[in-house]
């Protein structure tokens, strides 16, 4: 089972995107030799073969321990498909579902009372800048290559790259930190980071305005965690306990305090200040 299992997560993580490479040659009008076609729809079907015996195996182990239907395709598709793979997924149906919203108008999970605090001030030029490249550079390599084949695989690149980027800026407007009205803290980067810190776990919060190198979750040595936008952070909130996080591609840390980037730091220190050190209602002593 052991060895099912390993082979069936390969599976998932390199024969699935080497297919996808495929589709896209096709769906730009590529046209693929009958014998690659057939060898890769071939290894498709034995990866499919092999994806749906090790599923069953795991389900009916899980059935057989008394789990339910729902819960033990869940377990099997948990032991089989690499977190990583199965976060990407989620992350770009999320960034899809954000460009409408994003269309819309709409934000999410921002209820009445709450602040939402914006972050993507110091990275809209840059998404923008990206979607022009990638129109200028389609543009360009139309004019450049004479190979009508290249220019429908690379449009097909493109415009993938452009709802990607889009996406992406659609995730972080529409997913803003939001500050509850009883001092809690959501603090999230569109649909790849998402931490919530409830308010007896925030000691304090300030102003402060950092320039961290490195990726865009870093826990440093010291147990901060860095959330940058535009390589900097703006708010510092230091926490009563070390809290723990989930990284974009699904690993785990602990951290016992959070920079992150607010486009309007002092609103966001303020909501959070004033929600701690507010009074709490007392009631009327009888008469």
């Amino acid at each position: 089972m052991t060895r099912g299992v390993r082979a069936a997560r390969f599976v998932a993580a390199a024969v699935l995107p080497a297919e996808s490479a495929v589709g896209v040659c096709l769906v730009a009008g590529v046209p693929v030799p009958g014998v690659l076609l057939a060898g890769a729809e071939t290894v498709v079907l034995a990866a499919l073969v092999l994806e749906t015996v090790v599923l069953g195996r795991l389900w009916r182990a899980g059935r057989r321990r008394g789990a339910g239907r729902r819960a033990a395709t869940v377990a099997a598709l948990r032991t089989v498909v690499p977190v990583p793979v199965r976060r990407l997924v989620v992350h770009e149906l999320r960034a899809v579902h954000s460009l409408g919203l994003w269309v819309l108008r709409r934000r999410h999970a921002v209820p009445e009372g709450t602040l939402a605090a914006p972050y993507t001030g110091p990275q809209t030029a840059m998404m923008y800048g990206l979607v022009f490249v990638s129109v200028v550079e389609t543009v360009m390599l139309a004019l450049l290559i004479p190979w009508p084949a290249v220019h429908r695989i690379l449009l097909v690149l493109d415009v993938y790259g452009v709802l990607l980027v889009l996406a992406l800026h659609a995730a972080c407007v529409t997913r803003p930190h939001v500050v509850g009205a009883d001092g809690s803290l959501r603090i999230r980067y569109g649909a790849l980071f998402d931490l919530r810190v409830p308010a007896a776990s925030i000691a304090a919060a300030r102003v402060e305005r950092r320039f961290p190198e490195g990726r865009l979750v870093r826990l440093n040595p010291d147990g901060v965690l860095d959330l940058s936008v535009g390589g900097q952070t703006t708010v510092t909130v230091e926490l009563t306990a070390a809290t723990g996080f989930v990284r974009p591609l699904g690993g785990r840390g602990q951290a016992v305090a959070v920079r992150f980037h607010a486009d309007d730091p002092r609103a966001a220190v303020a909501a959070l200040t004033r929600a701690r050190t507010a009074p709490s209602p007392t009631r009327d002593p009888p008469g």
